[in-house]
């Protein structure tokens, strides 16, 4: 149990650090703040609403892991590396569930 508390510390530790200093993932928290109540307000369909905040949710855990790698790059090299910033970048694809949500809502 001691275990599980420590992890449960840590755990909110990192969250606490990272919603202090990384802009991006803020601004995901402002999105999921909105997006929970836009996700019931688009649709009714509740695999629509769990793909919809899912979404969110994902690109959240994806953004805490491109923090963890960011910092983790920037403890073995300080050099900019494309092929690094590609592999970060390629999580946030996510978002076009949220498009194609929206355009078959809003222009159908």
């Amino acid at each position: 149990m001691k275990r599980l508390w420590q992890a449960a510390i840590n755990s909110w530790n990192g969250l606490v650090a990272v919603t202090q200093s990384e802009e991006a993932f803020r601004q995901e928290v402002i999105v999921l703040v909105i997006g929970v109540p836009l996700a019931f307000f688009l649709t009714a369909d509740v695999g629509e609403r769990f793909a919809l905040i899912g979404v969110i949710v994902f690109i959240m855990i994806v953004e805490l892991l491109n923090t963890a790698i960011e910092k983790l790059c920037d403890r073995v090299t300080r050099d900019d590396d494309p092929v690094i910033k590609r592999v970060k970048d390629m999580g946030l694809a996510a978002g076009a569930v949220w498009l194609w949500i929206l355009i078959e809502k809003l222009w159908s």
